[in-house]
């Protein structure tokens, strides 16, 4: 019988002799970061959080792979959090953070991953990353002639670390039950930390993000004050924001612990003040398809679940100063005439549509982004996944990545029914990011990671599961 069971016993995730000087690193980065930041030196933290969170990437991804692994995710949660607080401490806006650089440093390291397992992965199932790595590649290529560095270069990460990491995942197949331990680990106290946060800055409205908020001078963010911010807790915006927690949401549904139902809370709470419908979208698509995908006996215990969740969430969002808010938005969904935002999407179909399938070889990394007077790199928005990869990738590229993608996928789905209910959810996760396609782009940037460190994780499941069977045969 195979085991699919969480593994209590992880020497690399909890603190024991062999993970000792792991941990050191992660606690000392850590309490160095906390330090200088309270003590005001937020000029020196701009330039060491970035360098000194790389080093100890780097480390950790060489003698700790699994504390690698949640490192990478609690930078990828936090550091918009840290670059928001530091430009409060400061006084000053800054409009060209390099700490945001942070999270695409410290996962851009499993490029190594890539070059070691290549020669073995690209004449199996793993041929379909390949091909996606190959396309983001070519888009860089033609970037770097056709656009700014800066931008090719910005772009490009967006495009390629959440791909990397998923690569990672998928050839580390052998570790895939510690794996699956510690992201089960980290989304669960993730959404805790996260959805808490998220309700206190909508109650609150922190000065730290208030300071942020007018210096983007962007009103989709809603207005610096209590009860009229649209919450991004610790993260860079609502949108990544609330794909992270939907995440996180469908994972912990078959986790036993009690702090599963706190979390759930304040994590559906969060998640419904971030006002974010391409997430409630992709949640509504996801659900049935992990309760579909489950075997019957986690049916019944994910029902029982259910309605437990039911029981704390729905007296939250009822109740005010809650309930008008989330109403309201609610309502957009269901009368779609008074839906600006979709009337907004829809011109801007028709306007690029045309635009981005006549360009064969695409415009490459950084095409859609444009230099300001100030020199700072703007991205043109497309609010639509498809147009921006055939924008970005032209023909050439978006043919690859997108048969590479929906290869991965399709053979993702053959795993439905799986003894292991993680990777029910890892399918569930994936759908719902790529519900989200038709309205935003999706595979890019912190909801990318959560694409494709799932779909990573999923085939990892499956390759880990045949190869026990064929060796218990």
């Amino acid at each position: 019988m195979l085991s699919t069971q969480p593994n209590p016993a992880l020497p690399d995730s909890y603190p024991t002799r062999s993970s000792f000087n792991g941990w050191v690193v992660i606690l000392g980065f850590t309490l160095l970061m906390g330090l200088l930041m309270l003590g005001g030196a937020g000029s020196i933290v701009r330039l060491l959080f970035p360098a000194v969170a790389t080093v100890a990437a780097f480390y950790l991804y060489l003698r700790f792979p699994i504390l690698y692994l949640g490192f990478t995710w609690w930078i990828w949660f936090l550091t918009p959090w840290v670059r928001r607080y530091v430009d409060y401490r400061l006084g000053v806006y800054d409009d060209q953070p390099l700490i945001l650089l942070t999270p695409f440093l410290v996962t851009f390291i499993c490029a190594f991953t890539f070059l070691r397992y290549f020669p073995r992965v690209y004449r199996s199932d793993g041929l379909p990353f390949v091909l996606v790595i190959m396309a983001v590649t070519y888009s860089f290529l033609v970037g770097m002639v056709l656009n700014a560095p800066i931008t090719a270069v910005r772009a490009f990460l967006d495009w390629m670390t959440p791909v990397l990491f998923g690569f990672h995942l998928y050839a580390n197949w052998r570790d895939y039950p510690d794996y699956r331990q510690n992201t089960y680990r980290v989304f669960l106290w993730g959404v805790l930390l996260m959805g808490s946060y998220g309700i206190y800055q909508y109650m609150i409205a922190p000065e730290w993000d208030n300071f942020w908020i007018i210096g983007t001078e962007l009103i989709t963010f809603g207005r610096p004050e209590p009860l009229e911010i649209r919450v991004f807790s610790t993260m860079n915006s609502p949108g990544p924001f609330a794909t992270t927690i939907m995440a996180g949401l469908l994972l912990i549904f078959n986790d036993k612990g009690g702090l599963r139902f706190p979390a759930v809370g304040v994590g559906y709470l969060s998640f419904m003040l971030s006002l974010v419908r391409t997430a409630w979208l992709g949640w509504i698509v996801a659900f049935p398809a992990l309760i579909l995908s489950l075997r019957q006996k986690f049916q019944i215990r994910l029902f029982a679940t259910i309605l437990l969740v039911l029981l704390i969430v729905v007296p939250l969002t009822v109740t005010e100063p809650f309930a008008s808010v989330i109403s309201e938005r609610v309502d957009t969904l269901v009368n779609i005439r008074r839906d600006q935002s979709l009337q907004d999407r829809t011109a801007i179909y028709e306007r690029n549509l045309e635009i981005a399938f006549s360009n064969a070889l695409g415009m490459g990394s950084g095409g859609i982004y444009y230099i300001t007077p100030e020199g700072k790199p703007e991205k043109v928005v497309f609010d639509s996944a498809v147009l921006d990869m055939f924008f970005t990738l032209g023909w050439v590229g978006a043919i690859p990545y997108l048969g590479g993608m929906l290869l991965l996928i399709y053979t993702l789905l053959q795993s439905t029914g799986s003894p292991d209910p993680f990777v029910s959810s890892a399918i569930a996760i994936v759908i719902g990011v790529v519900a989200q396609f038709g309205f935003g782009s999706a595979m890019l940037g912190a909801s990318g990671l959560i694409l494709w460190s799932f779909i990573g994780l999923g085939m990892a499941a499956r390759r880990y599961y045949w190869q026990l069977r064929n060796e218990q045969e």
